[in-house]
């Protein structure tokens, strides 16, 4: 009995040596990219910020993402008629008035900013129309970036009002209502903020097409995204808009190729750090092996007070 059962372990261990392989995985090295960040809406000048990937084993700090952003490159916009070498303006060399607007532009503080070297390439001659088309060139150590994005025509909200959640007669959320076009494919963006603010924030999930209401008239509600990281607001009311608040509600749309990579972006944020999300590769409508975006915008604004 002893022999048989020392046969028997000795045949598994045998078995479960012979299926035990070794497996290397060959990690791809880090290859430095340019990343852009560009956009053009509706009564604004084109915007483009360039900054370039980071090894996914550096630091991920402040100093970090300052040493990221590009200066000394070329960038040129074009609307078929006008075509403007973008001016290069950085944060420690800013016209006067506009420490504010930039702060809120970059998300930091003033007394920060204007201490760092943080640049934009800003148009002084095109301001984005409805309908017109724009191509964008970045010229940077010798190699060139193309993409072309459109301002499509706005689709405006046909209703916005506030209304309490149960329980909670002071705090609610804001609603809009909309009608979405019989042509399928179409895109937005929303964002919100005071009536004192200087500029807008996105909420969670700020980008969502037609895929689910094409054609339809419907009602959403959408939170308070600034009372996240505001400490005077109980952790209860996080997300909620206090009866009597006044805010501004932008509603923008946005090409398909554009949707796409902010679409895709978002999900690999939120996903990050999770072992059993799906692999998220983020596309780019721009040509010459940079990363990023060049995106069109068409808003529609809103002035809400919250009141019942």
């Amino acid at each position: 009995m002893k022999l048989i059962l020392f046969s028997s372990f000795f045949a598994i261990f045998c078995l479960f040596v012979a299926c035990t392989k070794e497996v290397k995985i060959e990690i791809p090295g880090y290859k430095k990219q340019l990343v852009v960040d560009g956009n053009i809406e509706t009564g604004a000048p084109a915007i483009v910020l360039l900054s370039s990937t980071n090894d996914i084993y550096s630091p991920t700090n402040l100093d970090a993402y300052i040493n990221g952003f590009i200066s000394g490159a070329t960038v040129i916009v074009s609307d078929g008629t006008i075509t403007d070498t973008l001016l290069e303006i950085c944060s420690d060399n800013l016209p006067p008035g506009t420490e504010e607007i930039a702060a809120a532009f970059f998300g930091i503080p003033v007394e920060q900013l204007i201490n760092l070297h943080l640049c934009a390439y800003i148009s002084n001659q095109i301001i984005g129309e409805v309908g017109k088309t724009y191509s964008m060139k970045v010229v940077h150590e010798g190699k060139e970036y193309n993409a072309q994005t459109t301002i499509l025509s706005p689709t405006s909200f046909d209703e916005s009002y506030w209304k309490p959640e149960p329980g909670l007669p002071e705090h609610g959320f804001a609603w809009m209502k909309l009608s979405d076009s019989p042509q399928s494919g179409d895109a937005y963006k929303w964002e919100v903020k005071r009536i004192s603010d200087i500029g807008f924030t996105k909420p969670f999930g700020p980008f969502f097409n037609d895929r689910f209401f094409n054609g339809l008239t419907f009602e959403f509600a959408y939170e308070n995204p600034m009372s996240f990281n505001d400490p005077s607001v109980p952790d209860q009311y996080k997300g909620y808009y206090k009866m009597g608040d006044t805010i501004v509600l932008k509603l923008s749309k946005l090409g398909n190729a554009e949707f796409q990579f902010f679409e895709k972006k978002y999900n690999q944020i939120f996903s990050a750090g999770n072992p059993f999300s799906t692999p998220v590769n983020v596309p780019s409508n721009i040509s010459g092996g940079a990363l990023g975006v060049w995106s069109g915008f068409s808003p529609s604004y809103d002035t809400l007070i919250c009141i019942p």
